[in-house]
């Protein structure tokens, strides 16, 4: 959506049953609206009409809530809410950008079309947990592609991890203002064969503790790792 200070904008169905049937906001109130390009603008609820809702923008405030740590998940598909749950919560720790990948372990098997609209349906969960979370800029979410692909394509200037409850303990030693590429298998892990080319393709085995992580569990867990020792959530917590 295209948004401009003292423009008004016609907001779209599900803005109109969140704000008008759950939220019972009316005309006058107060709203916060993105578009997703960075930055947020103040706006007013100037009309509630059936099925049709327009607000007023005011400002735009140049706000910017995105982690100084780029990190791309790489996350094979996993079946129905397992994914949308590794998506949202993906968002709301500020990953930048989300790769579906097949590996031979994965069990959802779609033609092109399905996994089109699985890709549609991926990017409105993180267009919502982008809004949920304050986030002013949308994670892309790219098509499926096959591991095997994908591989050849990782930029060549990122720190290559892999998810291995196998692997050796080890520091993380990252270059400054180098991005991350984050790659977590399927239920039942990689096989052996993707196994050799993840590390031919110079990806370091990370490994968080003695148990063994459900494929939804280990990529959030990760990501909150990652962002507390290079990104934005190392703030000091208080302790009692």
């Amino acid at each position: 959506m295209d948004l401009a200070e003292n423009a008004t904008v016609t907001l779209g169905d599900e803005a109109y049953h969140h704000l008008v049937v759950v939220l019972r906001r009316i005309r006058g109130d107060a709203l916060t609206l993105f578009n997703g390009r960075g930055g947020e603008y103040a706006a007013t609820i100037e009309t509630v009409g059936k099925r049709k809702l327009t607000a007023r923008i005011a400002q735009f405030h140049d706000v910017d809530r995105e982690s100084a740590l780029p990190v791309t998940l790489v996350q094979a598909v996993s079946k129905g809410e397992r994914m949308d749950y590794t998506i949202q919560k993906a968002v709301e720790l500020g990953v930048s950008a989300v790769q579906p990948v097949l590996t031979d372990h994965v069990v959802v098997r779609l033609d092109a079309e399905r996994w089109a609209r699985k890709r549609e349906h991926w990017q409105g969960v993180a267009v919502a947990a982008a809004e949920q979370s304050g986030r002013t800029r949308v994670p892309k979410v790219a098509p499926v592609v096959d591991l095997r692909d994908w591989l050849s394509a990782v930029p060549a200037d990122a720190l290559r991890l892999v998810l291995s409850p196998t692997a050796a303990p080890a520091p993380l030693e990252r270059a400054a203002g180098q991005g991350v590429v984050l790659l977590v298998g399927p239920e039942g892990g990689l096989s052996e064969v993707e196994l050799k080319l993840v590390d031919l393709a110079g990806f370091a085995g990370l490994a968080f503790g003695p148990r063994v992580l459900r494929t939804e569990t280990a990529g959030v867990v990760a990501l909150a790792v990652l962002q507390a020792h290079w990104g934005d959530l190392g703030a000091s917590v208080t302790q009692t």
